[in-house]
């Protein structure tokens, strides 16, 4: 696990990739089902995309993940939320006692649900007046996220909450794409027009007061992201090493591992976009970052909760690929003469 800024740098530019043997098997099984070939569209390329990462040709979920990491952020002291911070600690108590929404989802996904707090009690600076982190807060953040991956997993999602942290997204995906500051800042939780134009202006104000790091991604992350946007990247890097295929839930999920794949381009190819979110500015996201969302329900729930309803459509992926006959076990024609 990295202990310093280099040894971050070191494991983003050395990522195990896809096992292309084990896709290449897969995408020979498929077409050999007793169907057209490609007519289960994206349900064959998810059954591809596990074998790649899991590499064998009939992909598992056996052991599925469910991550939600929880921070805290001082930027809510410019009134950018529509609930108070201590709605955090209470959210995850909710969880830990099974009333929230990811809790049902997790069953009926048939999925493991770990929730990580990150020292709740001791936000983040506030980000328009330093940075958000020290860099000894941001390595160890990405290393809690990192510890909490099993390495025999066959899929992790990552999802998040905090208060403020739709705020922080938008702080990041502006800094590191630049636009007006109000084409990332989306209302949240439910903030009113003042609220809206309130974390709009801390957004800005957040790229200005860091506007010497821009160039530099990590930086990026450490001055203007959060606990648990960073413990989520270090989760997606654990995972890569792993070669465990990930979901990747909503705009902040998202925005979290936005300064990873600047960094390293082909860091998110392990990876698959849940859902587009109603938060308006995730869609541009997922364009900027090259993602190509499963599922658009207009969710904006967050705590993975996109991410354990895609899981129902993965296992409907692998259902098909790992139970349908063949032409020949069938006794089906492939194609007339």
């Amino acid at each position: 696990m990295p202990r310093s800024q280099d040894e971050l740098r070191d494991l983003l530019s050395n990522l195990p990739q896809e096992d292309g043997d084990a896709r290449a098997a897969a995408k020979a099984r498929t077409d050999q089902l007793t169907k057209p070939q490609g007519s289960l569209g994206k349900l064959e390329d998810l059954a591809q995309w596990l074998a790649a990462w899991q590499g064998r040709e009939i992909p598992r979920l056996d052991k599925v993940q469910v991550l939600v990491f929880a921070g805290n952020h001082g930027v809510v002291a410019q009134g950018v939320s529509a609930f108070p911070a201590e709605v955090t600690v209470q959210m995850v108590a909710n969880f830990q006692t099974g009333g929230a929404a990811i809790n049902q989802l997790c069953a009926v996904a048939g999925a493991e649900l770990k929730v990580l707090a990150l020292d709740l009690d001791t936000p983040t600076a506030d980000f328009t007046q330093a940075p958000a982190m020290g860099w000894d807060e941001f390595l160890e953040a990405v290393r809690r996220g990192m510890g909490q991956v099993d390495p025999d997993a066959d899929l992790v999602c990552i999802g998040e909450m905090g208060i403020g942290n739709t705020t922080v997204a938008a702080a990041l995906a502006h800094a590191l794409y630049h636009g007006d500051a109000r084409d990332w800042t989306g209302r949240g939780t439910g903030v009113d027009a003042a609220g809206l134009e309130r974390k709009a202006l801390a957004v800005a104000r957040g790229r200005e007061r860091h506007a010497d790091v821009l160039g530099d991604p990590m930086e990026v992350a450490r001055c203007l992201g959060g606990r648990e946007l960073a413990a989520m990247a270090g989760a997606v890097l654990a995972a890569r090493r792993a070669r465990i295929p990930v979901l990747i839930d909503g705009y902040v999920a998202g925005a979290a591992l936005a300064p990873f794949h600047v960094a390293a381009p082909g860091f998110l190819d392990h990876c698959w976009a849940a859902h587009v979110s109603a938060e308006h500015a995730h869609g541009r996201l997922l364009e900027k970052m090259g993602l190509s969302p499963l599922l658009d329900l207009g969710m904006r729930l967050g705590e993975a909760s996109g991410a354990a309803t895609a899981i129902l459509l993965l296992r409907a992926a692998l259902a098909a690929h790992a139970g349908m006959a063949s032409f020949a076990d069938a006794g089906v024609a492939e194609q007339l003469e």
